[in-house]
């Protein structure tokens, strides 16, 4: 058998070429990132960031962020339990309280961290220290009050019940750090905030005080009342943060119900932060339901502060023109 024939080099005489200053090309030096001194103040940040990739993505978040609050559309966040056990709850409180965030959704994890820091100043145990003793989840006032407000919640759904619940708890004196809590800003603030639980996924879940068909029942109450708010959306902004599976689902079928019903979803901006992209956030957030997609990848103990410095500069900015 013969050995193939080693091929010779290409001769390159006679390539076509162009001039670089006619070529078109993605990056310009107007683009670049610009260091700054140490006096800088914050909107000279955000300023200075390269105008490429992630650093156009947050800006552009940031922008999406103050039109819908400028003109008066629905923003949802739907969170996972690791925004609020990052710190990043004090962020979307504030934006509660400026009026950028109008509703929250979130899984039962999350009402869970949140509940725990305002009763008691603490929340998310050493799981790996407890599990082989039996210990992890047997936390008995969390129990308590997810039974409680599930009732509750069977009649007025699960999160205004919790955030009723802690307000009572908060008149009394029982509570130990009230101004954490998501649930409770909601609350006080009368807009929506819903919880979405998948059994057997929450440490509740394990104590005999805690009805299956009480959380199912104000679960689904919360999933109905998030449809409306879902109704409202055109023009507005969904920004899941920390949820790779439960809020991508909820969020896909209740756009599938007001569809169903014919409500119009033009404009709708989708947003997805997390540490990780994943199939459900890109595709039944940002793919399927929007007319904008928009995704930062990273800690959220970094973006969310980030993000949140970059509406109040734009906030200040706009007080400023105006004056």
């Amino acid at each position: 058998m013969k050995r193939p024939l080693m091929p010779a080099p290409m001769e390159l005489e006679g390539l076509r070429t162009y001039s670089l200053a006619d070529r078109p090309s993605k990056v310009f030096a107007e683009e670049l990132g610009r260091p700054l001194s140490g006096d800088a103040r914050l909107s000279d940040l955000f300023n200075s960031l390269p105008a490429q990739l992630a650093g156009k993505t947050l800006l552009r978040v940031r922008d999406e962020l103050c039109r819908a609050r400028d003109e008066g559309r629905t923003v949802v966040t739907a969170i996972g339990g690791h925004v609020i056990k990052t710190g990043c709850a004090p962020y979307l409180i504030d934006w509660i309280r400026q009026g950028v965030v109008t509703a929250v959704a979130m899984n039962g994890a999350a009402a869970i961290h949140d509940y725990e820091l305002a009763a008691v100043g603490k929340t998310s145990e050493d799981v790996g220290a407890c599990l082989h003793a039996g210990g992890f989840g047997m936390a008995r006032e969390t129990a308590d009050a997810m039974a409680v407000a599930s009732r509750r919640g069977a009649q007025e759904g699960f999160g205004l019940a919790l955030g009723n619940l802690m307000a009572e708890a908060r008149d009394r004196g029982a509570m130990a750090n009230p101004e954490a809590s998501l649930v409770l800003a909601a609350r006080d603030a009368g807009i929506a905030c819903t919880i979405h639980v998948a059994m057997g996924t929450d440490v509740v879940h394990m104590h005999p005080q805690v009805s299956g068909a009480a959380l199912g029942e104000a679960s689904m109450v919360d999933f109905r009342r998030l449809c409306t708010v879902v109704s409202s959306l055109a023009g507005g902004v969904w920004m899941n943060i920390g949820s790779a599976v439960i809020m991508p689902e909820v969020f896909l079928k209740a756009v599938s119900v007001v569809r169903n019903f014919g409500h119009d979803l033009t404009g709708l901006v989708a947003i997805n932060l997390d540490k990780e992209s994943k199939y459900r956030s890109t595709t039944n957030v940002l793919s399927r339901p929007a007319s904008v997609g928009l995704e930062l990848t990273g800690h959220h103990e970094i973006l969310l502060p980030l993000l949140h410095a970059a509406v109040a500069c734009t906030a200040s900015a706009t007080v400023r023109k105006a004056a």
